[in-house]
């Protein structure tokens, strides 16, 4: 029987030791840069591996120390223009938000809105999509266009998320009352790390007097090309629910790509993600700000 005690001893030691001793995980702090790749044609490409991908900092190649090509979750404001340029098109809108919203995925969050002389929001983040669809129509229209007021506003209601930021905005036409101005959005969005994605609509409505036709905001696409985001300029309603569409299909297709920074001098570094492959297009973010505080922490 000794034998037998002395084997159950050793063993009982053994598994105390084991509760009793921590496991420590070793984290990095990196850079995060997520990129959206496509080909010549504009298709989404899947299925990259790190060695497809190089980033500059500030021109000069860094070694890509984390790289992640899965679904990854984000929480999304939508924002809608509901000035009175949109009112004939105020369904196509609202079934083209619809097509966006039934394509999140469980662990997505989003909240809808709307601005024209008033921004308004739908509550809190939630990923119920019927509770989404639904608040769409508790959104009402006005007359003149807060577009930077609304992205602003956007942002705030961000503030406090963790992972992927994400503003989807949709406009007719350009700023006509914000206080806000484009340079404050800009830095806004760069500062929290928000990626903003703008879909931009040619239209056609009465102003009172006349037709006119509108068009959308030219800093819409410096915005998104600065935040890694994306732009579309549309010039037909029959393209809203494609291009929604598009945007979700985005959404679920990046890559995390992330990187230590040699220096961290807290001023803004240039940021370029170069592809292997000819043809293709690596679209991120442009700039960071290198300090130790800016920094993400990966396991």
């Amino acid at each position: 029987m000794r034998p037998l005690l002395v084997s159950g001893l050793l063993l009982l030691t053994a598994v105390v030791a084991s509760t009793q001793e921590p496991t420590f995980k070793s984290s990095t702090r990196i850079v995060p840069v997520i990129t959206t790749v496509t080909d010549a044609q504009g298709r989404l490409v899947p299925n990259l591996e790190r060695e497809e991908f190089t980033i500059l900092d500030n021109g000069k190649p860094q070694d890509i120390t984390f790289f992640q090509n899965d679904v990854q979750p984000f929480t999304v404001v939508v924002m809608l223009d509901y000035s009175a340029s949109m009112t004939a098109n105020l369904d196509l809108l609202k079934n083209a938000t619809e097509q966006f919203l039934l394509r999140l995925l469980p662990a997505d969050r989003g909240q809808v809105g709307s601005f024209s002389d008033k921004i308004q929001f739908s509550g809190t983040f939630t990923n119920n999509r019927d509770d989404l669809i639904f608040a769409l129509n508790d959104l009402q229209f006005g007359n003149p266009t807060r577009l930077y007021d609304a992205m602003d506003a956007s942002m705030d209601m961000l503030k406090d998320v963790d992972g992927r930021k994400v503003v989807l905005i949709f406009t007719d036409g350009d700023d006509t009352s914000s206080r806000t101005g484009f340079g404050q959005v800009l830095d806004h969005a760069r500062d929290d790390e928000v990626m903003i994605y703008a879909i931009g609509l040619e239209s056609e409505y009465f102003n009172g007097q006349r037709m006119v036709r509108s068009r959308p905001a030219g800093s819409l696409k410096r915005l998104a090309e600065e935040t890694g985001g994306g732009y579309f300029e549309l010039k037909k309603t029959d393209d809203l629910s494609p291009t929604f569409s598009r945007v979700a299909q985005e959404l679920h297709s990046q890559y995390t790509l992330g990187f230590t920074p040699a220096v961290l001098d807290g001023k803004e570094h240039k940021l370029l993600v170069r592809m292997k492959q000819p043809g293709m297009n690596g679209r991120a973010r442009r700039s960071y700000v290198a300090a130790s505080d800016r920094l993400t922490s990966t396991q």
